[in-house]
């Protein structure tokens, strides 16, 4: 049968059977059953999201309404159609039509997703010849004005580049821009916009938007609560495998019924959570020293790769038991800045100083001494880690004890970041995302340091284990009088947190002040841009 495409009429998209009609799905892996009864249907123009934890099934609901839930599993339903047509009888061939022209899928993790031997030109370019989109003279053409589309600079030049060469927020665009190639009557996103700096989000968002305005229906996977306020209609939320609440988009997330969506809602960072923990209970004192005394400085910081000055003539200063917040887009020099304050990278100009004393262009002997009392927490602590190597043997490799005093101090490390002792023995491929985070955190507090440098510490978590590794950082931060250098394109998180902030752009610092000030009334256009980008809860 051959799937026909709507109308792109407002007046036939109401008149227009579901997309998607699916009662009572089951989805198991062997005996074990985690999708446990879902009904769903998305309209075309509509947008729905999915919202709920990380394990509450809601990526494996969006994987089986495209035949990707792997090998091994079982998928079940009262009924369960597919542009009309009932997919429990589909072959894989069925399914590979389907994705693509019918459906695109946007993942993630580009990183995994995208072929790492192609360009993104190759791969935007293999949708729209498999698919027949376009005559083959146009396709460069049109894989400009995708990657365009999509906020892509430069997109001639992005599209001869592989993955490899492309940053994180770059990736995800291209998989966008692939995804929509096929110009398909259902988009299925997965967190399509968690890697993403608030104003390419905006963009991506206004991309999505304008495409659902044409009459593509959207299902949207995201733990950002306020990304789905600005585009969803209606909205389920999951536990467990089961959904808990549905109905209208702005009654669940102002009227919640159910407890659990009061709590993710709850978990979400905002000016007005400052001062207070986000899983409930009392906010810790924190112990902040006078300005006169920085645990951590830099004095005209110059860095280029190329041609190109990743960070242009920066200065800071970072005192104890302060958070200094970083924020700006992708590219704008937030991470050089990090390895320039961590001693990972020399500055070609201007001079680090770590507890007043010299930091940069120190010898590597001299360095190593210091090492301890600086420590990094990065956004996916995974990569640094030993996969060989078990939690306790990573969270002990800093530590100068004898092995038997590491040993309880390594426990002692993992009680204080909410883990249990039988978390020493397993490896991190064992543990969930946030536990990997806490894991990460413990580490870094183990040699007691006077700094933590946060590159992105909880971008890739959900809102409530968001709130629990923030709510962590507080009560240690309290605890240690730490001072914490906080990158994050998370402008919620910023204001929930910092104490102070640096607006970057361009390598340069363009705005820096108390993040209240700032946020309340911000000087540099470019800030403004950044603020207004925001997605926001509505009000009830």
């Amino acid at each position: 049968m051959t799937i026909t495409r709507p109308e792109r009429n407002p007046a036939v998209h109401r008149a227009s059977p579901p997309l998607v009609a699916v009662s009572d799905l089951r989805v198991s892996f062997g005996a074990t059953e985690v999708v446990h009864g879902v009904s769903l249907t998305v309209e075309p123009g509509e947008c729905v999201a999915i919202v709920g934890e990380s394990g509450s099934g809601k990526s494996v609901t969006a994987r089986t309404l495209l035949g990707l839930t792997g090998p091994g599993s079982t998928v079940r339903a009262g009924s369960f159609l597919i542009g009309g047509r009932d997919a429990l009888a589909f072959r894989p061939g069925d399914w590979r039509r389907l994705r693509g022209r019918f459906a695109g899928l946007v993942l993630q993790d580009a990183l995994v997703s995208l072929d790492p031997l192609r360009t993104a030109g190759a791969e935007i370019s293999e949708v729209l010849a498999v698919h027949d989109v376009v005559p083959r003279a146009r396709r460069h053409d049109r894989v400009l004005d995708l990657l365009d589309a999509a906020g892509v600079p430069e997109p001639a030049t992005r599209a001869g580049q592989r993955p490899h060469q492309l940053s994180g927020g770059l990736r995800q665009r291209v998989l966008i821009a692939s995804a929509v190639a096929g110009d398909p009557e259902l988009i299925i996103a997965d967190e399509p916009t968690t890697a993403l700096d608030v104003t390419v989000q905006a963009q991506i968002l206004r991309l999505l938007a304008a495409r659902k305005a044409a009459g593509t229906a959207l299902l949207l996977i995201s733990h950002d609560l306020a990304v789905v306020a600005s585009i969803a209609d209606r909205i389920l939320v999951m536990k467990d495998g089961r959904v808990v609440e549905e109905g209208p988009a702005k009654a669940v997330l102002t009227a919640p019924a159910h407890d659990y969506t009061r709590a993710l809602l709850a978990a979400v960072p905002s000016a007005a959570s400052r001062g207070t923990r986000l899983t409930g209970g009392a906010a810790p004192v924190r112990r902040v020293a006078e300005p006169s005394a920085p645990v951590l400085a830099g004095t005209g910081l110059i860095r280029s790769y190329g041609r190109r000055r990743a960070v242009d003539g920066v200065s800071f200063a970072l005192h104890a038991g302060e958070t200094l917040g970083v924020v700006g887009e992708s590219g704008s020099g937030k991470s050089t800045l990090a390895r320039l304050a961590l001693g990972l990278l020399e500055p070609e100009a201007g001079e680090v100083t770590l507890g007043g004393r010299p930091w940069s262009r120190l010898p590597e002997r001299a360095r190593r001494r210091m090492r301890p009392t600086i420590q990094f927490v990065s956004q996916d602590p995974y990569d640094s880690f030993d996969p060989r190597h078990t939690v306790g043997r990573l969270v002990a490799e800093p530590l100068r004890l004898p092995r038997a005093q590491r040993r309880v101090r390594v426990l002692d490390l993992l009680a204080r970041v909410g883990l249990s002792p039988e978390t020493a023995g397993r490896h991190p491929r064992e543990l969930s995302g946030g536990q990997r985070q806490r894991v990460a955190i413990a580490r870094a507090l183990g040699p007691r340091p006077d700094v933590l440098v946060c590159d992105e510490p909880v971008s890739a978590l959900d809102v409530s284990v968001q709130a629990q590794v923030l709510d962590l950082l507080a009560d240690l931060q309290a605890e240690y009088g730490t001072a914490m250098l906080f990158i994050s394109h998370d402008l919620g998180v910023v204001r929930h947190l910092a104490d102070r902030v640096l607006v970057m752009k361009d390598g340069g610092v363009v705005e820096e002040g108390d993040v209240r000030e700032v946020f309340a009334r911000p000087r540099h256009p470019y800030t403004r841009d950044l603020i207004a980008a925001v997605p926001r809860l509505p009000e009830g």
